[in-house]
């Protein structure tokens, strides 16, 4: 399948973002260990919860987690303390080669019962849940965040509690927050000890009602699509619904980097931690050049890479290491995909990408490919602000994080053929 998108003139619309990704995947997890058998509210509907969803009701003996990266790694830890259980846990081919054995050791470490079914390093992994008896724990802090949070989570379930050190720089930072946060709203009783210890009390979890707010990822397509209309000189009024000032969410960190691109953020109330809707604002940029380290929200980096180049700033893009292991080598294809729009990027140095101004003849039909990476697509979409007819191909692929991307984008007054 593919889509050939046209811009309108102008936008002017409410669009109700989906609920939190992230915090939906924890909120699952967490009470799961509580015990409780109702779920979360407003939980997303995106494929990366929904294979979560299925797999802590029906528990079946092969969990099929599919391309959802947070749930092999949460859904890992889990099994490992989940008594008298017998799993094997397996994904698509891509995540075959998706690397876990920073947290097979960890979790072995700390006692449980886990194989490799094929290649060692990767899954799919058969793991024998058992109690574990937990204690002081060692691990890198430059390693996904996603193994911390899924050790952290299932702390309380210790016999002992656990003592969480990270050694060397600490990467994604608001996401282990994120994880201690929503831990602590279900009892739990955690705390970072220094600045890179955390101590996780034995106890478990307890159960209570969890709302989730939207997902402040998604909203980066939306200040991307504002700024982009402001640069084509056109007008754009867009409000999201349901974000949260104060957010928990690394990601929310999208409005200051907007901000210095000419995106203003308005809440409709002022109240931290409330639920309310967002109006976005643009203006003429005055940036000459935008220097960012996305060590804690790399997530972001594909739509900001597109929207600033397209804005014709130069950029150098630090603390992405993360992105050769993600759905995709996210540098090699943004370098690929912004090639075919006519700007040569560079990642010469390990862990950054730059441009510097260099253009190339564009494609005269681009077709933008997505490589099955949701963020691929979304990112790339509002390009077609600037590029009418921006062909995406497989945009089904935004399933995983966003399942009403395109429905969104045709009420904002976007034509999709």
């Amino acid at each position: 399948m593919r889509y050939k998108l046209y811009a309108p003139k102008a936008i002017d619309c409410v669009i109700n973002l989906p609920a939190s990704k992230s915090i939906s995947n924890r909120a699952l997890v967490i009470n799961a260990l509580s015990g409780s058998k109702e779920v979360p509210e407003n939980l997303s509907d995106c494929d990366d919860t929904d294979v979560m969803v299925t797999a802590l009701r029906d528990m079946p003996y092969e969990i099929n987690i599919k391309a959802a990266g947070t749930a092999m790694r949460f859904t890992s830890a889990l099994l490992s303390v989940s008594e008298g259980e017998e799993h094997i846990i397996t994904g698509t081919d891509r995540m075959k080669h998706r690397p876990i054995e920073v947290l097979v050791n960890a979790l072995r470490n700390l006692g449980a019962d886990i194989e490799y079914v094929g290649e060692e390093g990767f899954p799919p992994l058969k793991i024998r849940g058992k109690q574990l008896a937990g204690g002081l724990l060692e691990i890198p802090g430059n390693v996904s965040s996603q193994y911390i949070s899924a050790l952290l989570m299932i702390g309380p379930r210790l016999t002992n509690g656990l003592t969480l050190h990270l050694t060397g720089d600490i990467i994604s930072r608001p996401y282990i927050e994120m994880t201690i946060c929503t831990m602590q709203e279900f009892g739990a009783d955690v705390e970072w000890t220094d600045a890179s210890t955390i101590r996780v009390k034995a106890g478990g979890y307890k159960e209570r009602p969890f709302f989730i707010e939207n997902d402040w990822s998604a909203s980066s397509y939306w200040y991307e699509m504002a700024a982009l209309m402001n640069k084509a000189n056109e007008n754009a009024n867009i409000t999201l619904t349901g974000l949260m000032d104060g957010s928990r969410q690394g990601d929310s960190a999208i409005r200051y980097m907007f901000s210095v691109l000419g995106v203003k953020t308005a809440f409709k109330t002022r109240k931290k931690l409330v639920p309310t809707n967002v109006a976005l604002k643009a203006q003429k940029c005055m940036m000459p050049r935008f220097d960012f380290d996305f060590i804690n929200q790399p997530d972001l980096a594909q739509t900001l890479v597109v929207c600033t180049a397209l804005m014709g700033i130069p950029f150098r893009f630090s603390g992405l290491q993360t992105l050769r292991i993600k759905e995709t080598d996210r540098i090699a294809a943004l370098k690929k995909e912004m090639k075919k729009l006519g700007y040569v990027l560079d990642d010469s140095e390990e862990g950054v990408l730059s441009w510097d101004g260099t253009r190339c003849e564009p494609d005269k039909e681009p077709a933008i490919d997505t490589y099955e990476d949701h963020r691929m697509a979304m990112a790339f979409a509002p390009a077609a602000i600037l590029f009418p007819g921006l062909i995406i191909n497989n945009p089904e692929v935004v399933s995983k994080s966003y399942p009403k991307f395109w429905e969104n984008l045709r009420e904002a007054g976007f034509e999709i053929r």
